[in-house]
């Protein structure tokens, strides 16, 4: 299945990716009781501040999972019915014929259909995903833009539909993870913050994770740098932003040590029942928005090799942060690995993005926390 840690492989997995290029990251390994915490290179490129592997990170679209297993929190109770349509709910917001066809289910693994939100929330975005003619001149103007869910989720709901509800493949949309945050709202009569910190991150006992209301992030952390493919170069500071333009989708703070908790509890159905878990590990076949088509299930994405067992967990990017996290099916071995910097790959004539050194780099260092 895998061989036991090795401290001096990973160590030299990680600085390999610092030295491709990478400016700074860190991770967490756990076999069984055996852990291993690593860090390499930078947090500050202009002070030469080190990453410490204890920092605490935007960790993009690993909120999904939380996300999800709050609703499924709720279908435990019988306050969501996972194939129920969400105009039952939400009648305001996906209105019609779509509200009547979109279950919650279709959202939560991304077959609903409906469309990404972001390119028509960022101006110098819209021509996603042809990378080619989009700039990178509107992450500048939404650094602390207060977004509304709601007119997050109209701008996706009146986008043109990329599929048919309950298609497959599906097609990967935060839109879908906002209007679960609503959904939340609306059965337990509180925020999707509040109620995912309370009866998820609390009751993980995540001691440094939290769902962020400002654009800073507090305790030690460090700096993320984006470069949008080679059009900001030097790559740009965007550790101070404002999150509210995705929410429940992908706001999350937290660190690899909190994340590899977290996945380990969730796996071993102290999150949400055994029975729910094996709702959440369902897949289906989804689009992604690196245009790769993979297996998703409700917030959860597995990941195999021959012989090596199946790996369940996600990964997330924000404006210059990365993160994965995932988490072997037996719950024993456990990986989380954290960058501060995004979208490093510049793109060829015909605007694909090129291979760079650091995606070599870390895909050895994922097998090697992974498999050993």
């Amino acid at each position: 299945m895998s061989n036991p840690l090795d401290p001096a492989e990973l160590n030299a997995a990680i600085e390999n990716v610092h030295h491709a290029g990478m400016p700074g990251l860190f991770a967490e390994v756990r076999d069984g009781e055996r852990i291993w915490r690593g860090a390499a290179g930078v947090a500050d490129v202009a002070t030469g501040r080190p990453v410490t592997a204890d920092m605490r990170h935007r960790v993009g679209s690993i909120t999904k999972t939380f996300t999800a297993a709050a609703v499924l929190q709720q279908v435990e109770r019988g306050r969501i019915d996972l194939d129920a349509p969400i105009g039952r709910y939400l009648p305001g917001l996906v209105p019609g014929a779509r509200g009547d066809a979109i279950t919650v289910r279709m959202l939560i693994n991304h077959t609903s259909g409906l469309a990404e939100y972001l390119p028509h929330a960022y101006s110098s975005l819209k021509a996603f995903p042809a990378l080619a003619d989009t700039g990178p001149q509107s992450l500048d103007d939404h650094r602390f833009t207060r977004f509304h869910p709601t007119e997050l989720i109209e701008l996706g709901v009146t986008a043109p539909a990329v599929g048919t509800p309950g298609g497959t493949p599906g097609v990967y949309s935060n839109t879908n993870y906002l209007l679960l945050g609503e959904l939340l709202k609306q059965v337990t009569g509180t925020t999707a913050e509040r109620y995912i910190t309370r009866n998820v991150i609390e009751r993980a006992g995540l001691q440094d994770t939290e769902l962020p209301t400002g654009p800073y992030v507090g305790g030690p952390h460090s700096r993320v740098y984006e470069a949008w493919f080679g059009m900001i170069d030097p790559p740009r500071d965007y550790s101070v932003y404002d999150m509210s333009w995705v929410g429940p989708a992908a706001s999350l703070i937290s660190t690899v040590a909190d994340l590899n908790r977290f996945f380990g509890m969730l796996l071993a159905g102290e999150i949400v029942s055994p029975s729910s878990l094996a709702q959440m590990q369902r897949t289906v076949p989804v689009v992604s928005q690196e245009g790769r088509t993979i297996d998703y299930g409700l917030g959860l994405h597995p990941v195999e090799a021959p012989g090596r067992g199946t790996f369940w967990g996600h990964g997330g990017t924000a404006w210059g942060a990365g993160t994965l996290a995932l988490v072997r099916a037996d719950g024993r071995r456990r990986m989380a690995v954290a960058v501060n910097l995004q979208r490093w790959n510049a793109l060829d004539s015909s605007g694909r993005p090129q291979p760079h050194p650091i995606d070599d780099a870390l895909a050895a260092l994922h097998r090697v926390a992974m498999y050993g």
